[in-house]
């Protein structure tokens, strides 16, 4: 299966299990993120705009000061594939390099 194809239902619940503080919803994988100060989640957001462009996969996201919200879907797939778990993925494994 190619990482463009729509995940099934069984998938889906298989690859959720590997990010569980990502959140199924609407047809697509969200999360929030709350940093100390306006400079982090900048930094933060910045960092995850560098994996995304080596990915080829743009998240939707917010930065309010500190909140980041991201949200992975694949537009042109019409939902969630691979592509999103694994963005989901390196975005929380760069995430505990930073803890």
């Amino acid at each position: 299966m190619g990482t463009r194809a729509l995940l099934s239902a069984t998938a889906l619940t298989k690859r959720a299990a590997h990010v569980p503080r990502w959140k199924v919803s609407n047809g697509r994988l969200q999360r929030e993120w709350k940093f100390p100060t306006f400079v982090e989640a900048f930094g933060f957001v910045s960092r995850v705009a560098l994996l995304a462009e080596k990915a080829d996969h743009h998240p939707d996201w917010s930065n309010s000061y500190g909140k980041v919200k991201i949200a992975l879907s694949t537009h042109d797939a019409g939902g969630l594939t691979a592509k999103d778990f694994d963005l989901a993925e390196a975005i929380d494994a760069l995430e505990s390099e930073r803890a």
